[in-house]
């Protein structure tokens, strides 16, 4: 009995040695794949699409366009998904996203985000204490929240969730937040009860602060 034992036991091993790479071969075809995005894929579709407005390497020299570079990519990728699927409202965006597969435009948000971003600068020095008072501190008698506790001190922003603002053009910041206050850009619920606040030289005052962020 104690022979035929050692003879069960040691079948039952082998057969786990040899199911053992079966399984792993299973799980790991099982495992979902992330491609990694392919900047020289990205490099090719931001020059076709997205250079004459955005810059040839994501710092736009139009003060109403975006500067891109070093933007959050996940961040890219969910606004791009959103002017596609038309959540957020853009004609003009919805053409270009329109055209944009996901791997697309994954592509291109980390090749843009891996260009720096050039420093850019305040220009109304009679607003720019206001702006920061905003920007660090909010407003707590009208219960507006500090824009650096989710785009931090500096204007880096948290990934994914809150984007970098820092260097932005404050022409781009003003019109966005001008959006979120009248309704028509409805893609963030969070800015649009920020910016419902803010009165005209609250918003163009943190704008110009933003743009001196560095």
């Amino acid at each position: 009995t104690h022979t035929l034992d050692m003879k069960l036991l040691a079948s039952l091993l082998t057969a786990a040695v040899l199911a053992a790479p079966v399984f792993s071969a299973f799980a790991a075809g099982d495992a979902p794949k992330v491609a990694k995005p392919d900047l020289v894929k990205g490099e090719a579709s931001y020059t076709a699409v997205c250079a004459a407005c955005h810059g040839a390497d994501g710092n736009s020299a139009i003060a109403v366009n975006p500067t891109l570079a070093q933007q959050h990519p996940e961040y890219l990728v969910k606004q791009l998904q959103e002017f596609k699927s038309g959540k957020r409202n853009n004609a003009v965006m919805k053409g270009f996203a329109t055209m944009l597969t996901d791997e697309d435009m994954k592509n291109i948000a980390y090749w843009v985000a891996s260009k720096p971003a050039k420093a850019g600068f305040a220009k109304d020095k009679d607003l720019v204490t206001l702006g920061e008072r905003i920007y660090r501190g909010g407003i707590a008698d009208r219960n507006i929240a500090a824009c650096a506790g989710c785009h931090s001190p500096n204007g880096a922003g948290i990934p994914a969730q809150y984007p970098r603002l820092s260097g932005q053009h404050a022409d781009y910041t003003v019109a966005q937040l001008n959006t979120f206050r009248d309704g028509s850009r409805a893609n963030s619920q969070q800015m649009t009860q920020v910016a419902a606040k803010l009165n005209d030289k609250e918003i163009k005052a943190v704008a110009d602060y933003i743009a001196g962020l560095r």
